[in-house]
């Protein structure tokens, strides 16, 4: 802020002399210089510091080794999470089926019922047949018929009655057949619609136990994941700390050489600056200052980074993040809980870019998997600003973010972190980007 003060004074200083007329302004007298440490001064510092060096060193190196740590369990979490919801979606998947087995178990049931009915119809007529046969003393042989008639006539009418009354033993017979196959054949369907019904339902419990396990599992390894990026978070507390006493006892030790440097900066940004005023001093004088830029207009890929870095700075919400902005996040029954995102309005990973590419009227879909999936696919050595970024291990996406030019990123990493600017992270990079626009 000293520097930027003293180069604004010389250039007004400058501007006032040339508009005067009065050129002799610019040989105003210089400020004094502060101290220049002697060489044994600037020995003892840079002895001092190379001493501290290594420890520097060493303590920058823990802090980029906690980072990657802390990165790597973050993806695990992730991870986790998308395994527990593939479960739940095979046994919603599975538990439908097995409802529509059961229902076609239940209809076969109905008809089996039917058939047994009519089984017992039949088996009614014939039990009346056989009873009325008796009954009546009839002996419907030939023999009997013969002696049994009064004459030519009676025989006639006798073997008349004695053909009807067999035509219906055998219709009666035919319909307890006809009966006896429909119940068999119901019966089969029956057992095969159960069957059916029993498998679906089995595989529909093994899903939920697999589901349940699934997500149980992701849970704890996810509260072990909190307490280890807990543990992680302190120590990067306790290295952050070291390290900025050893900055500080560094920049005590050359304090004294470092004014020295800024004031020479500055009397060369001063002087930069007076030459600057010279030659555009001279130039509206002759009059060919140069026209103004024309100013810069952003297109669509502008709107969209444009969008996304207005974000920075906005709390992670698990869940969280719509077309119209950031949105309450939703439970996950571990690390997001712990850090209260359900609580929070904020964006995800996926949430961040369904925002930034509704600007351009882009409507994503809400999985990373799927909004990676819905570009266009391009080689990641050809990417450029407003491409989306994504990461994956084991044939799964676990997030994304928006390429915006100079190895950079901007992105929603996980939760307890906020919207920032990174720089591109290849560990687990798709070869791909995706490019929307």
């Amino acid at each position: 802020m000293r520097v930027g003060r003293a180069v604004l004074v010389v250039v007004l200083s400058a501007a006032l002399a040339f508009t005067a007329g009065t050129p002799a302004a610019f040989a105003q007298p210089s400020p004094q210089p502060p101290p220049n440490p002697s060489n044994q001064d600037l020995q003892n510092s840079r002895d001092a510091v190379d001493s501290r060096s290594a420890q520097v060193a060493q303590l920058t190196g823990r802090l980029a080794d906690l980072q990657a740590e802390a990165d790597d369990l973050q993806i695990q979490v992730a991870e986790q999470h998308e395994s527990a919801n593939a479960a739940q979606d095979t046994f919603d998947t599975a538990q439908s089926a097995a409802e529509a087995a059961a229902q076609r178990a239940l209809q076969a049931r109905s008809e089996t019922e039917a058939a047994g009915a009519a089984i017992d119809a039949a088996r009614t007529r014939l039990d009346d047949f056989v009873a009325s046969t008796y009954q009546g003393g009839l002996d419907l042989g030939p023999l009997g018929l013969l002696t049994s008639a009064s004459g030519p006539e009676d025989f006639v009418d006798r073997a008349q009655l004695t053909e009807a009354i067999t035509q219906q033993q055998t219709s009666a017979l035919d319909a307890l057949q006809r009966a006896r196959a429909e119940k068999a054949n119901a019966d089969s369907t029956a057992r095969a619609a159960q069957e059916e019904a029993d498998r679906q339902a089995a595989a529909a419990a093994a899903a939920k136990q697999a589901a349940d396990a699934a997500l149980a599992q992701a849970r704890q390894a996810a509260a072990a994941q909190l307490q280890r990026l807990q543990e992680v978070s302190a120590q990067q507390d306790e290295v952050q700390r070291q390290l900025d006493a050893a900055q500080n006892a560094d920049a005590g030790l050359r304090a004294q050489r470092q004014r020295f440097d800024d004031w020479q900066r500055q009397q060369a940004e001063a002087e930069a600056a007076r030459q600057r005023a010279e030659q555009q001093a001279a130039a509206a004088r002759a009059g060919t200052a140069p026209p103004p830029s024309a100013p810069r207009t952003g297109g669509s890929v502008q709107v969209v980074i444009d969008r996304a870095m207005s974000q920075l700075g906005v709390i992670y919400a698990w869940g969280g993040g719509t077309a119209r902005g950031p949105s309450l996040g939703i439970r996950d029954g571990g690390v997001a809980d712990a850090n209260g995102d359900y609580k929070k309005i904020g964006f995800d990973c996926s949430g961040l870019m369904l925002y930034a590419f509704a600007g351009v009227g882009i409507r994503l879909p809400r999985y990373s998997g799927n909004q990676h999936a819905a570009g266009k696919q391009v080689p990641l050595s050809q990417m450029r600003p407003g491409d989306m970024l994504a990461w994956a291990r084991n044939g799964r996406v676990y997030h994304i973010a928006l390429y915006i030019g100079n190895g950079k990123m901007v992105e929603a990493p996980y939760s307890g972190a906020r919207v920032r600017v990174s720089p591109v992270r290849y560990a687990g990079l798709l070869p791909t980007v995706a490019r929307m626009l």
